[in-house]
């Protein structure tokens, strides 16, 4: 009687794990969608602290999906060398205004006058 049910409970667990895993095209659960990144960084502006701070990507199987990490790493990257060539661009131009500013004022006055 034992060795019956023993048997018995093989083939209802064997049942029920060919029941849900299937095979083929068949099968009674479908792939589940992969998950996909919905806090996009904005596309019309640059993105900002708050922007990168409420980014989230999504998890794969074992970790996060490396796409959705390289679009957005390579997104931030472009602005931040965006930005600094931005911030280089007008320290020169600060530079050079004050160049100007410090030898207007070194000048006689009445040389400044006469250029």
């Amino acid at each position: 009687m034992f060795l019956f049910l023993v048997v018995a409970l093989a083939v209802v667990v064997a049942a029920v794990t060919l029941a849900v895993v299937g095979g083929g095209e068949n099968s009674p659960l479908p792939e589940a969608a992969p998950e996909r990144l919905r806090d996009l960084l904005p596309p019309d502006r640059p993105a900002g602290r708050a922007d990168v701070e409420s980014l989230r990507l999504p998890l794969a199987v074992r970790g996060y999906r490396m796409a959705d990490v390289d679009d957005v790493l390579d997104r931030l990257g472009a602005e931040l060398a965006e930005r600094d060539a931005r911030i280089a661009d007008l320290e020169a131009a600060l530079a050079g205004a004050r160049a100007a500013a410090h030898h207007v004022s070194t000048d006689k006055p009445g040389q400044a006058e006469q250029r």
